[in-house]
């Protein structure tokens, strides 16, 4: 009994923990929750359950509560872009049905190294300089569709592919793009994020990747640490989170790449 109530107190930490941050800077959590979950199937068998197709799909479903939750805060203070974000979501749609329909013919063995060099290149990502114009700029000739068709196209692939609200591309992209604040595009990456996961986790509840036992300790961790991270990134220097998230990327990355090649 002791042991169940333990691996249940793990996922609502998990996903808190996976939840807060992922708010915090609009990623989504699920680059925490995810390595966090893998490490836990490979050195306990309390977690054995926890495969890398179940492990994404209880992501997915956990970020929907996660962006559903930092999207109501974001909403009420006025710092999400619904244009903007709207427009993300014409790629990120179809995007994310097709990951979750190719995430079944991953390797189990290979995950984490695909895994792990996914979150190099996030932790990449974030080094870029992102300081624009401030959020006024947004205009129809400073309106590049293409363009974000095509990385709301390949956002919404990597969702529904690893299981991760895809924030570390969209962020940068609307702010490269559009000229956002770093504050504001945060904010809009996850109304964005909040669609991808609902159509993504969709995709997976029907293909059977859902393991229904432990969904609710999920959501209740994720809605707590969603919440709490908006409300903590309207007072906290974004600059010292990305700092130590980036870190955090890296280090996981590097460990579950020589994971998978072991």
């Amino acid at each position: 009994m002791e042991g169940i109530i333990l691996i249940y107190l793990v996922c609502i930490i998990v996903a808190f923990v996976a939840a807060f941050t992922g708010s915090l800077v609009g990623l989504g959590g699920g680059v925490v929750l995810i390595p966090s979950m893998l490490f836990l199937h490979h050195y306990t068998d309390a977690f054995a359950w926890a495969t890398p197709q179940v492990i994404v799909g209880i992501s997915l479903i956990t970020m929907v509560f996660t962006a559903f939750s930092s999207t109501i805060s974001y909403y009420k203070t006025g710092r999400i872009h619904v244009k903007i974000g709207l427009l993300f979501l014409t790629g990120s749609i179809p995007g994310s049905i097709l990951g979750a329909w190719l995430n079944q013919f991953v390797n189990a063995d290979h995950f984490s190294l695909y895994f792990g060099f996914l979150m190099i290149v996030l932790a990449f990502l974030f080094l870029i300089n992102r300081k624009g114009p401030a959020d006024h700029k947004f205009t129809r000739q400073s309106n590049p569709v293409v363009s974000v068709f095509i990385v709301s196209l390949i956002v919404g692939g990597i969702s529904g592919l690893f299981g991760i609200g895809g924030g570390a591309i969209i962020v940068p992209a609307m702010i490269f793009l559009f000229g956002l604040s770093i504050h504001t595009a945060a904010a809009t990456s996850m109304f964005v994020i909040l669609f991808i996961s609902i159509i993504s986790a969709g995709t997976h509840i029907v293909l059977g990747h859902i393991t229904w036992e432990y969904i609710l300790l999920f959501i209740i961790g994720a809605w707590i640490g969603g919440t709490l991270g908006a409300k903590v990134n309207q007072v906290v220097k974004s600059n010292t989170l990305e700092w130590i998230l980036r870190l955090l990327l890296i280090i996981i990355g590097i460990r579950l790449i020589i994971e998978g090649m072991m």
